[in-house]
Formats: structure tokens, C-alpha cells, sequence
């Protein structure tokens, strides 16, 4: 692979940026659309953009190529992608956008440990302290909420939430890492994208736009639904360029700059953007969760003795 450094890590902070400022904008749309309603939106966008990328490169999937088992696959996928989205767009109704990503941390240690079970992957030293550390930085990112977190209301629900989206989110990265034998990555999202709008069609309320108010609003809606499309697009060519490790690093800083995000739409318009209520042990627990995820997606290949 022809290495670009600078173009692999722009195309990365591009796709982490984009990713990082999704569950703010969301926010302010699910204030007048219920969230199976975006999520669908968001799902015909992806799919008709994915489809004139890869038609006119005439590189649709052939599904006549599918067996049994790869069609179970496409359903696992559309299924578990359809249900991590509504579940993270749904939370958002209940806790922080900075909240949300840092539960999504649990997504990668997830299938970490589904690697080990079913590909027979190694869990070594690097996974077993990111591991640690992710458990550390969870009890201090929310350790002056475990009151309201046992009282089981709203904001447990939302934790809840959350989490359930970062540990569903697992079976459409089994399905796409076994489809991925058949079809190219894109391939294999413009397949599961479809099927995720159909899923979620039932349960949409197209005229929910009307509720769509004011140029700010609308900004905040369209960006969500161009948002799986840049930031997947970005993160794809970014590893054509740049190493997957490496890649991955950028990539797990979404709670950072999610803070990072929140806390100048605050600064700047209070009256929009909502105080992300952390204290400073929340902060370090936020960047603890991320050390831990970075040691244990990237720590073989970035701390690599050289013999």
C-alpha cells in the first residue's frame, strides 16, 4: 500500500469530527422527530448515496452470489446496524452526547472478546490493561451519577440505552467482518443499508419533517443524514492511505472531541446547546476510557518490539 501519512490522518480526524459532532446535532432533531423517524431518514440517505458511488464505478454486489449462510449474515447485519442506531439515537432523548460516546467504548472491547470466543483471536497483555483501564475510567467518568443511576430513572435508562447500542452494534460487526470473504466493505454497507431502511420504514413517520422548524434545524437534519456517509466514506479511504492502527487511534477519540464539541456550543450558545454536567474526575475517566480502548484496539501494533 502506497503510504500518504498527511492524507491518511486528515481523512481520519475527518471521519472522527464527523462522527464526534453526529449526537449533537441529532439531539436537537429528536426535540421535534422520534428517532426511528431520523434513523430511517438517515438510512435512505446512506443507501442512495452508496448506491451512485457504486454504480457508477460498477461495483454493485452480486447477491446471487449469496448462500444460506451469507443471507443469515446480511440479516444479522441489518438487524443489529438497525438496532444500534435507534438505540444511541433513542438515548439521546436521556443523557449526553458525551455520555453516549463514551459508552460506545464498550462496542470495540465487545468484539474484542467475541474474537477470542469465535475466531480464537489472542487476548493479550495490550487487551487485558485496555480493559482495565476502561473499567477504571467508566467509575470515574460517572462517579457523581451513581445516586441518580440507582434511583433507575431517565438517566439510567439512557445508560442503559447506550450501552445496549454499543454491545448490539457487535453482531453487524461479526456479519460485515464474515461477509467481508464475498463482497468489498462498501459493498457490504450498501447491502446492510438497504435493509436497514426497509426495517426501520414501519416504524417512521415521514411527516414528522413538518415539525422541522427554522434554518438551524434544518442544518442539524440534513447534516445527520450526510453524516454516515462522510464519516464511513472518510474512514474507508483514510485506511487506503494510512495504517489500519493508526487509523483506529484517531478514530476511538470521538468522546474527546465530543466533549471537546459540546463545551464550545455551550460556551458560545447556551441557550441551544445544553451544559455537558461533568466534574473534573468525569473528564479524566472520559480520557482514561479512551487510553484503554487505543491500548486495546492498537497496543500489539503500536508498542511492537522490534526484533
Amino acid at each position: 500500500m502506497n503510504q500518504k501519512p498527511l492524507l491518511g490522518f486528515s481523512l481520519a480526524l475527518l471521519a472522527s469530527m464527523t462522527w464526534a459532532t453526529l449526537p449533537i446535532a441529532a439531539q436537537q432533531v429528536l426535540k421535534v422527530v422520534d428517532a426511528q423517524t431520523l434513523v430511517w431518514f438517515r438510512f435512505v440517505v446512506a443507501s442512495f448515496g452508496l448506491l451512485l458511488i457504486l454504480g457508477c464505478a460498477k461495483r454493485l454486489p452480486k447477491l446471487t452470489a449469496c448462500s444460506k449462510k451469507e443471507v443469515g449474515l446480511i440479516v444479522l447485519g441489518v438487524l443489529g446496524l438497525s438496532a444500534n442506531f435507534f438505540l444511541f439515537a433513542e438515548a439521546l432523548n436521556y443523557v449526553s452526547p458525551t455520555t453516549n460516546q463514551v459508552l460506545w467504548q464498550l462496542a470495540p472491547f465487545s468484539m474484542i472478546i467475541l474474537g477470542v470466543l469465535l475466531f480464537k483471536e489472542r487476548f493479550g497483555f495490550f487487551q487485558k490493561s485496555g480493559f482495565l483501564l476502561l473499567i477504571i475510567g467508566l467509575i470515574a467518568f460517572f462517579n457523581d451519577k451513581f445516586g441518580e443511576i440507582l434511583k433507575l430513572d431517565k438517566y439510567a435508562l439512557g445508560i442503559l440505552l447506550s450501552s445496549g447500542a454499543s454491545l448490539i452494534w457487535v453482531s453487524y460487526g461479526i456479519a460485515q467482518k464474515l461477509l467481508l470473504r464475498l463482497f468489498t466493505s462498501q459493498q457490504v454497507l450498501l447491502i446492510i443499508y438497504i435493509g436497514c431502511a426497509f426495517t426501520m420504514m414501519p416504524f417512521s413517520t415521514p411527516a414528522q419533517l413538518g415539525n422541522i422548524e427554522g434554518s438551524f434545524l434544518w442544518g442539524c437534519f440534513i447534516y445527520c443524514c450526510l453524516n454516515t456517509l462522510i464519516g464511513y466514506g472518510s474512514y474507508g479511504e483514510a485506511l487506503n492511505h494510512w495504517d489500519t492502527s493508526k487509523v483506529s487511534v484517531v478514530t476511538t477519540m470521538l468522546p474527546i472531541f465530543t466533549m471537546i464539541f459540546s463545551l464550545l456550543g455551550h460556551k458560545f450558545y447556551p441557550e441551544i446547546f445544553a451544559d455537558p454536567d461533568m466534574n473534573g474526575i468525569s473528564y479524566v475517566g472520559a480520557l482514561i476510557v479512551v487510553c484503554g480502548a487505543i491500548l486495546a484496539i492498537a497496543g500489539d501494533k503500536l508498542f511492537r518490539r522490534r526484533k
